[in-house]
């Protein structure tokens, strides 16, 4: 180990972050400047990895959790060779740069995941590290282990008080990830002060608690750190976190150890003086030191030797184990090619079923044609039908296996399914109630920021939940995941039309959440090649007219469940209405149906008919699919405790309801 080279490596992560910050006049400089020395050993000497191969299979992966620090990684990003120009930290923070206010998966070359929201890199990591043992079960032999890396994380007091770290570190800790290596920046300080105005917990017996083995050391001691990093290692059946008592903004002479560094540039004369007690001259600005960059070069030449080994290896791994290769193209397989190959589950008109009972008919038709589906639920299991028939339950030495069990911990569950996406090997699905996903939602979000395929299976899609009561009825969960950009939210109203949702979801290269009922619903007849249109949002059920070119009087716009409610309405209307004429359009997903032409939307739902809206939930987002407000047959208030029929009936939402709309 060479300190000198080091210290010049963490000299300049210091004056790269916080020249990058002042010239943004915007950031947090505290942390770069607080774990400098972490990072130089952590990039100089114990990450394996490739810049000239950023997607390498067996790269270690590191996930800056504390992720308002983005300069300390963009610094690393910068001095290790990956494809991050001076210039774009001279950028730090504006339009169109590569250095983003926070780490962005898929902006940056080396970012493994987007973070910012605290905690959720430690999740993101816990998914990661799970995925390593899952495709290490899978794909390693005893002659090779082609997957054989460690994920490490750094976290921040922020990130340790959110739940969702507890969560996911909890069932870190259960599932022995002995490859996953956390640490703890633990300096004392949040945005408002001294942590203990809020936080006084001992985060040690915690994490001990959780099953973790946790260790303690100085963020200044190169040869301390190593040696805890060794001893991580060493322990394979428990996650560790090393914990580093460290000093944010650690050489500013006078904000060093306050919550003034935390979240604010240093100011032009605290830079001045910094540079000073660095032993840098004052106009040596994004200053790199010759021996960091001699540092990163032989560590090139270290990491180029480890990669050629392993590529050798992985080579004739593919020609010993054809099977085992056989099944890495398979999980890798886009899944617009694998959708081609499904055996989909066959229904007949009449048969009356729940979409979240057909839902788990495809999900297992697609995990016997595709090794890649993983997933399981927060304890649901049995009522979203999301278990892999003989798919076994992911547990300590039972990493081979498809089902996970996640727990009542949907927040984590989320943010772990982004980890194990991030991974590349995995289609994952994780299922909870819709009305949970308020508790997922964040992670939710940076699915769709990071545009991974997740898939969320959201049972129990409406009041017809019943005697649950309005706890456990989704109203307005559908408006709140639809209004996330990038996310496709998919209600079928039918086991046909789930067979159509679970190939979209397959096949889209961003997150979907399938929406799905509880109670059973009758499968209805669908015109030839309905799926064409259905796969673009919406198809006419029955055309109400036998003339293509006229439109219907009334047109019925119906999600999920409803579509049978508005058939049965409309039928019933008919026979009291002979002369009138009444269309029902399925519309599977209302945002992929308003990204289609307008001439084609018109087609659909046309304008010149009175067009009534059925969907039993929050009218939001409906309003410009009527002229009148009164013909959205919606519901803008909870629900209530009773059976899911009487419920309906009490609020007015049933096939009598539709009908007296109807004739209004």
């Amino acid at each position: 180990m060479n300190k000198q080279y080091l210290a010049a490596a963490a000299l300049s992560i210091r004056s790269l972050s916080m020249d990058g910050v002042e010239a943004a006049k915007s950031g947090h400089p505290g942390l770069p400047l607080g774990m400098a020395e972490f990072g130089a050993l952590l990039y100089g000497k114990i990450l394996k990895h490739n810049p000239k191969d950023p997607q390498w299979l067996n790269r270690d992966r590191f996930i800056l959790s504390a992720g308002h620090g983005s300069m300390f990684i963009y610094s690393l990003l910068h001095l290790s060779g990956y494809d991050l120009p001076l210039e774009e930290l001279k950028n730090f923070r504006q339009i169109g740069s590569l250095t983003p206010g926070h780490p962005e998966y898929g902006h940056t070359v080396g970012v493994e995941t987007t973070t910012g929201p605290l905690g959720q890199g430690i999740a993101n990591a816990v998914g990661i590290a799970l995925a390593e043992q899952m495709a290490a079960a899978r794909l390693n032999t005893p002659d090779n282990e082609i997957i054989d890396h460690h994920t490490y994380f750094l976290a921040g007091d922020g990130c340790m008080m959110e739940g969702i770290s507890s969560e996911a570190s909890s069932l870190a800790g259960h599932l022995q990830l002995g490859k996953l290596i956390g640490f703890y920046d633990s300096n004392h300080i949040s945005i408002e002060g001294h942590t203990d105005i809020a936080f006084t917990e001992n985060v040690g017996k915690r994490y001990a608690a959780y099953g973790w083995q946790v260790l303690y050391g100085d963020a200044y001691d190169f040869d301390g750190m190593d040696a805890l990093v060794k001893e991580a290692k060493a322990e394979t059946k428990k996650p560790s976190l090393i914990i580093l008592t460290s000093t944010i903004g650690k050489g500013s002479p006078n904000k060093e150890g306050t919550h003034d560094v935390h979240g604010a540039p240093l100011g032009s004369e605290e830079i001045a003086l910094t540079r000073k007690n660095l032993g840098l001259n004052e106009d040596q600005s994004f200053f790199v030191h010759p021996d960091a960059v001699a540092l990163f070069a032989r560590r090139q030449e270290e990491l180029d030797v480890q990669y050629k080994a392993w590529k050798s290896g992985f080579d004739a791994w593919k020609n010993q184990e054809p099977e085992k290769a056989k099944l890495l193209s398979q999980m890798t397989t886009p899944g617009s090619k694998v959708v081609e190959t499904i055996p989909w589950p066959e229904y007949t008109v009449g048969e009356s079923l729940a979409t979240r009972s057909a839902s788990g008919k495809a999900l297992n038709a697609i995990a016997a044609a595709y090794p890649g589906l993983i997933g399981g639920s927060a304890d649901l299991a049995p009522s979203n039908n999301t278990a892999i028939k003989n798919g076994g339950s992911v547990a300590p030495g039972a990493f081979g296996n498809r089902i996970l069990h996640f727990g009542v911990r949907e927040h984590a569950m989320a943010a772990i399914t982004n980890g194990l996406a991030l991974y590349g090997l995995f289609r994952p699905f994780c299922a909870t109630f819709l009305v949970f996903a308020d508790y997922m939602r964040g992670s939710m979000r940076l699915s769709s920021l990071m545009n991974l395929p997740v898939i969320y299976v959201l049972t129990h899609d409406s009041i017809f939940v019943g005697e649950d009561g309005p706890t456990h009825q989704p109203i307005e969960h559908l408006a709140s995941l639809r209004i996330i950009p990038g996310m496709t939210v998919l209600r079928p109203g039918d086991a046909e039309e789930t067979n159509l949702a679970w190939s979209i979801a397959m096949t889209n290269t961003g997150p979907t959440c399938l929406a799905l009922t509880r109670q059973n619903l009758k499968v209805y007849e669908k015109p030839q090649g309905w799926q064409t249109d259905a796969a673009k949002g919406a198809y006419v059920v029955v055309p109400g007219t036998t003339n293509p070119g006229a439109a219907p009087d009334i047109t019925l716009v119906a999600t999920g469940s409803e579509v049978n409610l508005a058939l049965d309405a409309r039928s019933a209307y008919l026979e009291k209405n002979p002369g009138k004429t009444v269309r029902v359009v399925s519309m599977i997903s209302r945002e992929t149906f308003l990204k289609q032409e307008r001439s084609w939307q018109a087609s659909i739902v046309p304008t010149a008919s009175r067009r009534i809206v059925v969907e039993i939930a929050v009218s939001s987002g409906w309003e410009g699919f009527v002229s009148d407000p009164g013909d959205l047959f919606c519901l803008d208030s909870f629900g209530a405790s009773g059976p899911g029929a009487k419920v309906a009936a009490h609020f007015g939402r049933d096939v009598p309801g539709l009908i007296k709309l109807l004739e209004q």
